[in-house]
């Protein structure tokens, strides 16, 4: 598998790509898949439609990994916040864990409860083609946890940094029973049959950077001690989206404390030559194209040229853009995409 190899920083013959979110709204397909279960927990929680949409990106764009159709979010419903997806909001819990007795009542030992994930994973991966790897993820304890206090999305986080501050220890116990439940979940991933695993902390941003390695960056990086422990060959990714300030500091962490992981994904809010330059010799880098430059094929090429003149043709790199796929891109310029990358980077 090309994407396999690039995240172990194996010769490959092109740099590989896939797309974050290249399952979605963008494509045709999927819009129909997605009125066919009725709502998206349903899509997530059946089976077979779950697997339809996690091989459409593979089918129609080309990509060199898919990625398993899910959300971050079902994990803390297994373990007892009634989850909602409220029209023109997006998710909600019901419910919210802001002091001790709320986290002490979280449920523990959930992975088992969420055996559609991995049913799909099987499902996937015995119909993906056997050159296309397939990604297993989930959400860092960081974020899932802002949306466990919050309840729901935030511009502020404020309840989030409200525990942070004034009861550190109420959050990292809430951090810590993530973890413990993430690295099961993840493992149990791995042996449904997920190649490599990404874990997305997309609310990385909202911490100062002493604040990002403990209550943030660390867990992700305990959890990758975990699953390398268990399957060293599988290649474990980070995205820490709207850390561009911060890479020195993880740069610093990884040195002292050490980091046991392969991919490091780069947000389109960094610049890959200094992602490159602090990063560059430690991890593969994954990234970092602005997702908005598909709306117009000239700028798309011109940001695929400059982060090709970067990163080179040869290893230590996998093509991504540095967020999800907009809902209303032209579905012609991702096939293009993936098309250009791969001419552009033939060795």
């Amino acid at each position: 598998m090309i994407f396999i190899d690039a995240a172990l920083k194996k010769d490959t013959p092109y740099t590989p790509i896939w797309l974050m979110r290249q399952a979605g709204r963008y494509l045709s397909e999927y819009q129909a898949t997605r009125a066919k279960a009725g709502s998206f927990l349903d899509l997530c929680q059946n089976v077979a439609l779950a697997t339809e949409v996690t091989l459409q990106p593979v089918e129609i764009l080309d990509v060199d990994a898919a990625i398993l159709f899910s959300d971050i979010l079902v994990l803390p419903m297994a373990m007892g916040l009634e989850l909602e997806f409220v029209a023109g909001e997006g998710p909600r819990f019901l419910q919210t864990t802001r002091d001790e007795s709320s986290i002490n009542a979280l449920k523990s030992g959930v992975q088992e409860s969420l055996s559609y994930v991995y049913d799909t994973i099987s499902s996937v991966r015995s119909k993906l083609a056997k050159d296309k790897a397939l990604i297993g993820f989930c959400g860092a304890p960081w974020t899932l946890a802002t949306y466990m206090i919050e309840g729901q999305g935030s511009k502020s986080y404020a309840q989030s940094k409200r525990l942070l501050y004034t009861n550190p220890q109420a959050l990292h116990t809430l951090l810590s029973k993530l973890t413990t439940e993430l690295i099961a979940y993840l493992s149990a991933q791995i042996r449904a049959g997920a190649n490599a695993v990404q874990i997305f902390d997309s609310w990385a941003g909202a911490l100062s950077p002493r604040a990002y390695i403990e209550f943030g960056f660390s867990y992700m990086c305990e959890i990758a001690r975990a699953l390398k422990k268990d399957f060293p060959s599988v290649p474990v990714m980070l995205f820490p989206k709207g850390v561009g300030a911060l890479l020195e500091e993880i740069r610093y962490e990884v040195d002292m404390c050490g980091a046991e992981f392969e991919v490091f994904g780069v947000d389109w809010g960094v610049g890959m030559g200094r992602a490159k330059q602090i990063l560059g010799d430690k991890f593969v880098l994954q990234g970092n194209l602005e997702p908005a430059l598909l709306y117009d094929r000239a700028a798309m090429e011109q940001g695929v040229d400059e982060i090709v003149r970067i990163m080179g043709k040869q290893g230590g790199h996998i093509f991504n853009l540095g967020h999800g796929m907009l809902p209303d891109l032209p579905r012609e310029n991702a096939i293009a995409l993936v098309q250009m990358v791969r001419e552009k980077t033939k060795r």
